[in-house]
């Protein structure tokens, strides 16, 4: 074999550096998507994306559900609906926290996953790379479900523009195998201020220099800021859980824990009202960490552990 001159030697050694560090300047490629499992996050790097498969997803059950018995048969039902092949709706959730509306949307997960229902659980600020999850999943046999949770916009926020259009304003429509499930706090998504009731004023052109700088349409804003809820068919609400719901709720997750029921009611009852006090709030996970705490001081470690949070 004939050896390189050292000049060409140098040469090729400066070349091989050279390649080495573009390599490392270049985003590494990202995972295959593993299409097996039943749940996913959509992640981003360097500006692409793809779906992570969620190794351990919650296990809760529709029966782990209670007090919110319309809300469950409302959407069981639409999601039957659309692993059927047959018409569905895209769902919003709304209301008071810790009552169990991202609970639902697992729910409804473990209830049809084995008829071929996904999930993609996509973060607020991921929503500008929807189009990307369409074009993904647009073509697979499977039923997705993308899932916002607790969504809520500021006025500008890009990923606002990118979930209206996807929902309903786009020139390519959602495809057949794909919805959306979001959770929200807010009824629309997006903050109503009461300075907006002051800026809406009506001047004389005669009187007032500028005029001209006020809204002509008003109301128009205000639309704005509730269509996208409006772009939901099925729009459910949630609200906070008075005494007797929290307790009866108690009682599930620590029955779920192998407390006998005269323990349930009697021993745990002040102990639970307690908790709630100290947290300022009654809800499905207040009362699902009162569980807990109290069967890990109760209960022996044979004991079937509760199975998901709310």
């Amino acid at each position: 074999m004939t050896e390189l001159s050292p000049a060409l030697a140098t040469l090729v050694a400066r070349a091989e550096v050279l390649i080495d560090r573009i390599e490392a300047a270049l985003p590494a490629p990202v995972p295959a998507t593993d299409w097996s499992a039943f749940a996913f996050r959509w992640r981003v790097r360097a500006g692409r994306g793809w779906l992570e498969a969620v190794k351990h997803p919650h296990k809760i059950s529709l029966d782990d559900l209670q007090g919110v018995d319309d809300q469950k048969v409302a959407v069981e039902q639409n999601t039957r609906q659309f692993v059927a092949g047959r018409p569905a709706n895209n769902v919003l959730l709304t209301g008071a926290r810790g009552t169990g509306k991202s609970s639902l949307v697992k729910a409804v997960l473990n209830r049809f996953a084995r008829r071929g229902l996904r999930l993609i659980e996509v973060d607020k600020n991921d929503l500008i790379h929807l189009p990307d999850i369409v074009d993904l999943v647009s073509e697979r046999r499977e039923k997705f479900i993308i899932f916002c949770d607790d969504l809520s916009f500021e006025s500008g926020e890009p990923g606002y523009k990118a979930m209206k259009s996807i929902l309903d304003g786009s020139i390519s429509g959602i495809p057949e195998n794909l919805l959306v499930y979001a959770t929200s706090n807010r009824r629309h998504l997006m903050p109503e201020k009461m300075s907006e009731n002051l800026e809406t004023t009506f001047t004389n052109s005669h009187t007032t220099p500028h005029a001209g700088d006020s809204e002509i349409h008003p109301g128009e804003t205000t639309e704005e800021k509730i269509s996208l809820s409006d772009r939901f068919g099925v729009w459910l609400s949630f609200y906070p859980f008075d005494q007797d719901h929290y307790l009866a709720v108690c009682a599930h997750w620590l029955a779920s824990y192998g407390l006998p029921p005269m323990e349930q009611i009697a021993g745990a009852r002040a102990e639970a009202l307690l908790w709630a006090l100290t947290r300022g709030s009654r809800s499905g996970r207040v009362a699902w960490q009162f569980a807990r705490d109290y069967a890990g001081r109760k209960v022996s470690r044979r004991a079937r552990p509760a199975k998901a949070r709310l």
